[in-house]
């Protein structure tokens, strides 16, 4: 395809982005133009195939294809009621995998679409990376704090292990820090939490911020007695999570 058709195909589709609550689509009136059809009842059959492609996808329906029917004006005042759709970047890349593949202006939108929509799933992994990161280090300065506090009153760097172990053994559903390390494969010299998706890791973040929380409040001493309250405190939090269906020792990042 000439650059001087790729350069006017992409600043036509640009052009009909609509955004609403920081969302990007397309209507498909105006996608029925760009994709060089000329007739709505032919595009609809893409669009239902597309439809299906998003259903085979277990992907939302009602999501990506949103009803937004248009009221038009008539000759001599009348109006009339016409079919159109809100459609996410997603859908539009359906329709146009699911177009007349002879048309030039569906081949661009092949790719078109297939880019945008990856630039879309990279921004959101990055942002699910950068959220991840935030709560890992959360996670760090909690523990941190926690390691702190049971020194001062009376446990070793040996006993803050112990106590971290048997808070994931309540977590995890049984299973201590060496177990659910040879469950996922993860090396022995590496923390556990580097390796847990963010929910996991929020969970274990919540349990031993209320167990720095608790220590300090009741002054608990001894390696027992912060032992029980740390267990209590993950036991507590996973059961938070299971009630959502969420098991923590069947999920690795």
């Amino acid at each position: 395809m000439e650059k001087q058709i790729v350069t006017k195909l992409t600043k036509n589709f640009e052009e009909h982005v609509n955004k609403k609550d920081n969302l990007e689509f397309w209507f498909a009136r105006d996608l029925q133009v760009l994709l060089g059809y000329t007739e709505w009842r032919n595009f609809l059959k893409a669009i239902e195939r597309a439809k299906e492609s998003c259903k085979s996808a277990n992907q939302q329906i009602s999501y990506h294809f949103a009803d937004a029917n248009k009221t038009i004006a008539m000759p001599k005042g009348a109006t009339k009621e016409i079919k159109d759709y809100m459609l996410t970047r997603y859908a539009c890349y359906l329709i146009a995998q699911n177009g007349d593949p002879r048309k030039q202006e569906i081949a661009f939108a092949q790719s078109y679409f297939a880019i945008q929509t990856r630039k879309q799933e990279l921004i959101e992994e990055r942002i699910a990376l950068k959220e991840r990161f935030e709560t890992r280090e959360k996670l760090i300065k909690s523990e941190t704090e926690l390691s702190k506090l049971i020194y001062e009153r009376g446990v070793d760097e040996m006993g803050f292990g112990r106590i971290r172990s048997k808070g994931d053994n309540a977590l995890f559903g049984g299973n201590d820090t060496k177990q659910i390390k040879q469950k996922f494969n993860i090396p022995k010299s590496r923390p556990l939490a580097d390796f847990l998706p963010t929910v996991t890791i929020a969970a274990k973040n919540f349990a031993t911020e209320i167990t720095n929380f608790n220590v300090q409040k009741d002054n608990l001493q001894g390696e027992n007695k912060i032992t029980d309250e740390h267990i209590r405190n993950n036991t507590r939090i996973g059961g938070v999570l299971l009630e959502d269906n969420i098991v923590p020792e069947k999920l690795s990042q």
